[in-house]
C-alpha cells in the first residue's frame, strides 16, 4: 500500500491530504468486500457466467418461450445458483425472481418488453395478471444416487425407504417430496469432503429421467415385505457400485420350486429348514393367493 502512495505521489507531483483519506477508505473497503463478503462475490460469479452465455447465446427461430427446459443448450450452461437460492428446507424449490425478473429478463430482455408475451405464461397465468401457476412438475433434467457412496456414510434402507401399499412394498422417494428426506442431510450450505452438497446440481443434471417403479414381479406370489419383518434388507437386496441407477440394488428371484439357484430367491430362505420348518407348505395356497397369481 506505501509503494501505491509514493506512485501516486510521484505521478500527481503533490498529494493532498484529502486525496489521502478518500483513496485510504477505498481501499479498506475493496479489502474488507474481497475478504469478508461472500455473497457479493458469488454473486459476481454468477453474473458473469451469465454475461458469457449472453454472448454465447445462439437462440434458433421459431423457439416455443411459454415452454421453459433446463437442458436448453443455452440453461444447461448456467449455474443452479443464478436462478435457484436456497434459504431454507423448503421441499419445492424458489422461482428465479428479483427487480425486474432478473435473471430471465437478463438474456430474454426482448421478450420480456412484450406486455402479453408467451414466456410470461411459464410462471403466470397470463401476461398481465400477476397470479403465479404452481410450481410446475420437472421433467427436463434427471436425478442421479449412489447407493454404495450413501451406505459408507452410515445411510441404511429406511432413511429413505418405507412401507407403503398396505405393506406390501416400499416406497421410492420421488417428486418433491423426495427432498424432505435429502434435505436432512443436504441442507443450504451443508458441506462434504469441502464440497458444497446443497446445490442442486448434487443431485440433478439435464436430461431424462426414469424413476426406479415400486412394483415388483415378487408382489404377484403374495410377496409382502410387511410379512418379512424379521428379515433384513441385505438378505434379499445387495448394492452393485458403479450401476446406473435402476440397476444399483438387486432383486430376489420370485420363485422357490423352480428357482435357479444362481442368485438369491424366495428358495434361499424357504428352503424347508430356515421358513418352512416341519410346516406343511405343500398346499401351494399358503404362498399364491388370489385368482391371478401367476410365475
Amino acid at each position: 500500500m506505501k509503494s501505491f502512495y509514493r506512485k501516486l505521489s510521484r505521478s500527481s507531483g503533490r498529494f493532498q491530504p484529502a486525496v489521502l483519506c478518500v483513496v485510504s477508505v477505498l481501499l479498506c473497503v475493496s479489502v474488507v468486500n474481497i475478504d469478508f463478503n461472500t455473497e457479493t462475490r458469488r454473486s459476481t460469479e454468477v453474473t458473469q457466467s451469465q454475461s458469457a452465455v449472453q454472448n454465447q447465446m445462439r437462440i434458433p427461430e421459431g423457439l416455443d418461450y411459454g415452454k421453459f427446459l433446463h437442458n436448453n443448450q443455452n440453461h444447461a450452461r448456467l449455474p443452479c445458483l443464478l436462478c435457484h437460492r436456497r434459504e431454507s428446507n423448503a421441499a419445492i424449490p424458489v422461482r428465479p425472481g428479483g427487480s425486474g425478473h432478473l435473471p430471465c429478463a437478463g438474456c430474454h430482455a426482448q421478450q420480456f418488453a412484450k406486455t402479453e408475451g408467451p414466456i410470461c405464461t411459464v410462471c403466470h397465468t397470463s401476461g398481465n395478471s400477476g397470479a403465479l401457476k404452481p410450481f410446475p412438475r420437472l421433467r427436463s433434467f434427471g436425478m442421479k444416487f449412489d447407493h454404495a457412496r450413501h451406505g459408507k456414510l452410515g445411510a441404511s434402507c429406511a432413511t429413505c425407504h418405507r412401507p407403503a401399499r398396505g405393506g406390501v412394498a416400499m416406497s421410492i422417494p420421488s417428486g418433491f417430496n423426495a427432498h424432505t428426506t435429502c434435505y436432512g442431510c443436504h441442507a443450504p450450505r451443508a458441506q462434504a469432503g469441502g464440497s458444497d452438497i446443497s446445490s442442486c446440481g448434487t443431485c440433478h443434471q439435464p436430461g431424462g429421467y426414469a424413476r426406479t417403479p415400486q412394483t415388483g414381479a415378487a408382489f404377484r406370489v403374495s410377496f409382502a415385505h410387511a410379512k418379512h419383518t424379521r428379515v433384513s434388507c441385505n438378505e434379499c437386496h445387495q448394492v452393485r457400485a458403479g450401476l446406473p441407477q435402476r440397476r444399483q440394488v438387486t432383486a430376489p428371484e420370485p420363485l422357490n420350486h423352480h428357482a435357479t439357484g444362481r442368485g438369491q430367491s424366495c428358495l434361499s430362505c424357504h428352503n424347508g429348514k430356515r421358513a418352512f420348518g416341519g410346516d406343511d407348505f405343500t398346499a401351494c395356497k399358503r404362498c399364491h393367493t388370489g385368482s391371478t397369481w401367476h410365475f
